[in-house]
C-alpha cells in the first residue's frame, strides 16, 4: 500500500501539533510524557519534530490526556487555516 504523499498544509499542521505538544509538555522530559502516554519516546520525537504530521486519534488522545490538554483544545490549535492555504498556494 503506497501512503498519499502529504500537502504542504498538512506537514504544517503536523509542525504546529508537536509545537503545541512541546510547550504543553513543558519541563516534563519525554519519556515521562511518553510513558504516561503509553508510547514510545521515539514516537512522541516524532510527532513533536513533526517527522509524523498524522498520528493516529488513539495516539493524540493517549498524550492529551498525559499532558493534561483538552482534545478540543488540540483540534482548534490544529484547525484549518483558509488564511494559510491561500498564501501556500499562491
Amino acid at each position: 500500500m503506497v501512503r498519499t504523499p502529504l500537502t504542504a498544509w498538512e506537514r504544517e499542521r503536523g509542525e504546529r501539533f508537536g509545537a503545541l505538544l512541546r510547550r504543553a509538555r513543558g519541563g516534563r522530559s519525554m519519556a515521562d510524557v511518553a510513558a504516561a502516554a503509553g508510547v514510545s519516546a521515539e514516537t512522541l520525537r516524532k510527532i513533536e519534530t513533526g517527522r509524523a504530521p498524522t498520528p493516529a486519534f488513539f495516539t493524540v488522545a493517549a498524550l492529551a490526556a498525559a499532558l493534561e490538554v483538552s482534545l478540543d483544545e488540540l483540534a482548534a490549535a490544529c484547525a484549518e487555516d483558509t488564511e494559510w492555504q491561500e498564501r501556500a498556494s499562491a
